[in-house]
């Protein structure tokens, strides 16, 4: 993939495929990677069915390909430094949305939510270059917290008063749900 174009399909073995482009299609696949009552499978599947508009038509035998291929497209081409090194989770493009967009429609200059069409990497380029704002003091926070720094006075005061948008909420699956409220109730009754 290259920095100067704008992607609109994936070479898979010598086909290309058409994809889904438009920022909100990655975000529910991003969204969906981050769902706890899906397996491996179901999100691998969700991605490929949510990208491709023809995923029905990719051969079996490509669709690992097809999976790296997608990966690479949302990751924007970028490569990770260290894949064997995994980095704390600093965001959550669900629980973040009411930060983000705001960061983006600055960058952009514009309502993104507005726009019928914007393209997953200038969204991404918008998002990247979006400066000082109230989602990337949270991100901030966020990091020196998971990587056991010491936060600044304002730093602390601001987390203090803004525990809830801070830290990234745990979605249990609805089973692990169904048990925690269980033993809540067993717990309550006495």
């Amino acid at each position: 993939m290259r920095a100067y174009e704008l992607p609109t399909s994936l070479n898979i073995n010598g086909v290309a495929y058409t994809i889904r482009t438009d920022f909100r299609a990655i975000i529910d696949i991003l969204i969906a990677m981050n769902d706890p009552d899906l397996d491996q499978q179901a999100k691998t599947f969700i991605m490929l069915q949510i990208l491709y508009e023809e995923w029905q038509n990719i051969p079996f035998e490509d669709l690992t390909e097809a999976c790296q291929k997608a990966c690479d497209f949302i990751d924007c081409g970028q490569l990770d430094d260290n894949p064997n090194h995994p980095k704390p989770r600093l965001m959550d493009w669900e629980q973040d949305g009411d930060m983000i967009v705001p960061a983006v429609n600055k960058a952009a200059g514009k309502e993104i939510r507005a726009v019928p069409y914007m393209h997953w990497w200038t969204f991404f380029g918008y998002f990247m270059e979006s400066g000082e704002c109230l989602f990337n003091t949270v991100v901030g926070i966020r990091s020196k917290k998971a990587k056991g720094e010491k936060l600044d006075k304002w730093e602390k005061k601001f987390y203090q008063e803004n525990k809830n948008i801070i830290d990234i909420k745990t979605r249990l699956s609805e089973e692990e749900q169904a048990y925690k409220d269980t033993l809540n109730e067993m717990l309550n009754l006495k």
